[in-house]
């Protein structure tokens, strides 16, 4: 059994699958190998705001997104930085209410906003953040 908040508890994509009980989880999984060619690396992190597993998808060097295990769905963490500003706000309007309510309810630290997005099933949202992953990852839209 996984235990996100064990350090002792490494996990594989088996056990995050178990663990979340969302097929949304293994769909998000493929396309981020299908789309990017990338691997999920496992991360325990020590911070008090995320404590415990997450999985990052990486292009090279560079991070599209981290995604946090729940209990019957996840959290997807994506950075709008100043590269991917511009063009996310433009697209922003024809995003679904709940993915325009995150950007402007999230503050900008070090001119990033830090998108926190949940899933917990597939609709307007989930098709939302596979576009903003192609921001995050291309620096354009697919």
């Amino acid at each position: 059994m996984f235990d996100r908040d064990s350090q002792e508890c490494i996990p594989t994509l088996s056990l995050i699958s178990q663990y979340i009980h969302n097929t949304l989880w293994d769909e998000l999984y493929l396309y981020m190998e299908n789309e990017f060619q990338t691997k999920p690396q496992y991360e325990f992190s020590r911070c008090s705001w995320e404590h415990g597993w997450n999985v990052k998808f990486k292009k090279g060097s560079r991070s599209i997104c981290t995604v946090y295990p729940r209990q019957g769905f996840l959290t997807v963490m994506v950075v709008i930085g100043p590269k991917e500003k511009e063009m996310f706000e433009e697209l922003l309007p024809t995003m679904d209410e709940r993915i325009q309510d995150i950007y402007m309810h999230t503050k900008e630290g070090n001119h990033q906003k830090w998108l926190m997005i949940d899933l917990e099933d597939k609709n307007q949202v989930y098709e939302d953040l596979k576009m903003i992953l192609h921001i995050r990852a291309d620096g354009k839209m697919k």
